[in-house]
């Protein structure tokens, strides 16, 4: 790029990503001297809304932050709320929650490699195109989400919003011959979706390594999701109760997402983070999928983020097919008498860690509550990510190449940005 020469990069609507975002991009004398992903939905308020809410009215409530994740949500807090009350739901209620996030992980990382991920590899506009020059690909990938939502619908009445999920446990339990039947398709996807990780591994997709740390739960005995402590590639590790010790949230002027540090550096969470730290704990069949691609972890690549995504659909199809195996009726929840004091999980959403923590009262009403999404966390990442890229892409490309290749990699982290948007705070000064 000729000396003095300025370039502003302008992408007013991110496309094919969850939520309305933009980015700025300033280039001045062959350097980046501005990378502002703007996230600029409205807030949505919804910690203030659950104040003054029971206990019993959360998990339906939350559901609500996301229809991609809305499991992710119901999780963390009826977990949090067991926790606090001293309520142990047992391991039949355990073990179907489990199964039924695997079917959230199944119905979102299908959505995102499919719909918004790979047509940037195949050079397409959208998936109708992508439809188009490689319809067994598409059709597999919506198989094996639509077998996802009907996971979520068998414990939650529906699957976008699920309504079946209490503290305590579940509303109801499933009929066993609903069970036996979705368990045997689930048996039968498993081969689809070992396919579906070769599909992912093939394809030509980005290889810039960066370092960063990564962060997720970790659990002494199984792949993370509803349970464990959260960890860090760089070393630390720490109960869920204690995340506000390791990691500040701080508002910056272009967004209404906050971004996230830990110890004062971006990380990563999500998929690729999860793999890095917990792959020996994969389903063996999903672990030695990753085997066969060749990938040894821990990956420092974004662009092999669709491979630890079709992993996860693998180990997520897997799992839960042993998890409703023998299945039977129980009780399908356990009684809970609130206490006061503070209510504090983190689950592993399909988009990574997702934090909450509730004040409560004796009458089990929430007084305050604060909510730590993935995609906040992962917005700082987000922003190195493109300084790093762009800058390894050449800074003197035309406009139009540095707009795609910085789309591409904010699609990389499949950004929630609806669940991510807070309030902006308002400074006011007067002269």
């Amino acid at each position: 790029m000729s000396g003095g020469r300025r370039l502003a990069v302008r992408v007013p609507a991110l496309a094919r990503v969850e939520g309305e975002g933009a980015l700025e991009l300033e280039v001045a004398d062959g350097r980046l001297e501005a990378v502002r992903l703007r996230i600029f939905e409205p807030p949505r308020l919804f910690e203030r809304f659950l104040e003054g809410r029971s206990f019993t009215e959360v998990p339906d409530l939350v559901a609500r932050v996301c229809g991609i994740c809305p499991v992710a949500y119901q999780m963390s807090a009826v977990h949090a709320f067991e926790a606090l009350f001293g309520c142990d739901p047992g391991p039949w209620v355990r073990r179907l929650r489990r199964a039924l996030y695997c079917g959230e992980w199944m119905e979102s990382h299908c959505l995102h490699l499919h719909l918004l991920a790979a047509p940037d590899l195949y050079g397409c506009r959208s998936v109708a195109e992508l439809a188009r020059r490689d319809p067994e690909a598409v059709r597999r990938g919506l198989a094996l989400q639509r077998l996802g939502n009907e996971l979520i619908a068998l414990f939650g009445g529906r699957s976008v919003h699920p309504v079946g999920v209490r503290v305590g446990g579940f509303h109801r339990a499933p009929a066993p011959e609903a069970v036996r039947a979705l368990q045997a398709r689930l048996e039968e996807a498993v081969p689809r979706a070992e396919a579906l990780v070769t599909w992912a591994a093939a394809l030509d997709r980005p290889r810039h390594e960066q370092e960063f740390p990564s962060v997720a739960l970790v659990h002494p005995r199984e792949y993370p999701m509803n349970q464990g402590e959260v960890a860090a590639s760089s070393g630390e590790r720490f109960p869920a109760a204690e995340l506000e010790r390791h990691v500040e949230e701080r508002q910056v002027p272009h967004s209404t997402a906050f971004h996230a540090l830990l110890h004062g550096r971006p990380y990563l969470v999500g998929p690729l983070a999860r793999l890095n730290l917990n792959h020996a704990r994969l389903h063996p069949l999903a672990r030695e999928a990753l085997r066969r691609t060749g990938l040894r972890p821990p990956l420092r690549s974004m662009g092999d983020a669709m491979v630890a995504r079709a992993v996860e659909v693998l180990h997520a199809a897997a799992t839960a097919a042993e998890l409703l195996r023998d299945y039977a009726e129980e009780r399908p929840w356990a009684p809970v008498e609130p206490r006061p004091g503070a209510a504090v999980w983190a689950t592993e959403a399909p988009r990574g860690l997702l934090w909450h923590r509730y004040e409560v009262d004796g009458a089990g009403l929430v007084r305050r509550c604060r909510l730590i999404p993935p995609t906040s966390q992962n917005q700082a990442r987000m922003e190195e990510d493109l300084r790093l890229s762009l800058e390894a892409l050449g800074l003197d490309r035309d406009p139009e190449a540095l707009r795609e290749r910085a789309e591409q990699v904010v699609r990389q982290y499949d950004p929630c940005i609806s669940c991510a948007t807070h309030f902006l705070r308002l400074e006011l000064r007067r002269r």
